[in-house]
């Protein structure tokens, strides 16, 4: 599946499929969508513990390097995400401590040349030319903002994509269900703000390993399948973490040479994978690096299997 077929791949899916709660289909996902543009000069976010902070203030001119070596999990702009097929966007966001501006970034470990809204406008403009794609935007963390803070964001959401935010009042969520309603996006936001505004749905539960190696990650992954799927939409995520003490006595090492050199693993598992209704099912499937790896053509080919299974069923009842 290349790059162009998969920009409007959910309306491309065959029309079986359109009555298929979103919640069963396989969605490809970006893990810290946003760290593609992160700003090596910027503070250090608030959670940051005051020991790293000394650390970072006295050896400067090695952390930032390495900090950009491993907070740094996507290598490509948000548009272009967007026409690679991710739908799932995994949005850390905060406000600068010190800042005068109620301007917004995202954030890990350190913040991003980009704002939240600028990057927003370009979800809301690339949707305006791809009408019947949905996007899930998960929007969570908020570090340094306060209930005031909040609402004026919210209003900005509001404002920026108006008609199109389903609100969650909304009792069906299929693709056929959300074209007839014109709506495009999904957005939830991880704060008790949210409750006051039925534009805004609860958090997506993401399961993450915290976990260096494809073994790691795939073991936990199963276990929590073993357990049965959560009600709703949830995220099996595909990317790896390393400890503090294996980032410093690996300093050659980066994220992106790890992603890559256990990819092969992580991609034989993930063809396995069967989406639906079932208790091992899969939804959301986020990972890093999403440009370059096919993350995004493997989990979209995942519901063809939907297909022949529900082509199945018809010729059972027939």
């Amino acid at each position: 599946m290349d790059i162009s077929s998969c920009q409007d791949w959910m309306s491309a899916l065959p029309e079986q499929l359109w009555d298929v709660p979103l919640t069963d289909l396989a969605i490809p996902g970006s893990h810290d969508a946003m760290s593609y543009c992160l700003d090596i000069n910027s503070p250090l976010v608030r959670s940051e513990p005051d020991s790293f902070r000394f650390v970072d203030g006295l050896f400067y001119c090695l952390t930032r390097p390495t900090i950009l070596k491993w907070a740094t999990t996507q290598d490509k702009g948000i548009e272009e995400q967007l026409s690679m097929g991710i739908r799932f966007f995994d949005l850390r966001i905060a406000h600068k401590q010190n800042d005068s501006s109620s301007d917004l970034y995202f954030t890990h470990i350190i913040y991003t040349h980009l704002t939240v809204l600028e990057t927003l406008l370009s979800v809301a403009t690339w949707l305006k030319s791809h009408r019947k794609e949905i996007v899930i935007l998960d929007c969570s963390h908020f570090e340094g903002m306060d209930d005031r803070c909040h609402e004026r964001f919210i209003f900005s959401l509001k404002k920026l994509f108006g008609s199109k935010l389903c609100p969650r009042t909304e009792s069906v969520l299929t693709l056929r269900s959300l074209w007839a309603s014109g709506y495009q996006v999904i957005l939830t936001y991880d704060s008790q703000s949210a409750m006051r505004h039925q534009e805004l749905w609860p958090d997506i539960p993401y399961h993450w390993a915290n976990q260096r190696t494809a073994e790691g990650v795939i073991s936990y992954l199963d276990r929590k399948k073993d357990m049965g799927r959560p009600g709703g939409f949830f995220v099996s995520g595909l990317n790896l973490t390393a400890e503090k003490y294996y980032v410093a006595m690996h300093p050659k090492i980066s994220l992106r040479m790890l992603t890559f050199s256990n990819w092969e693993c992580l991609k034989k598992w993930l063809e396995e994978q069967i989406p639906g209704s079932q208790s091992k099912s899969l939804n959301i499937i986020a990972g890093d690096f999403v440009g370059i790896l096919p993350l995004c053509s493997l989990v979209i080919a995942l519901n063809q299997k939907l297909v022949r299974k529900n082509s199945s069923l018809i010729k059972k009842e027939l």
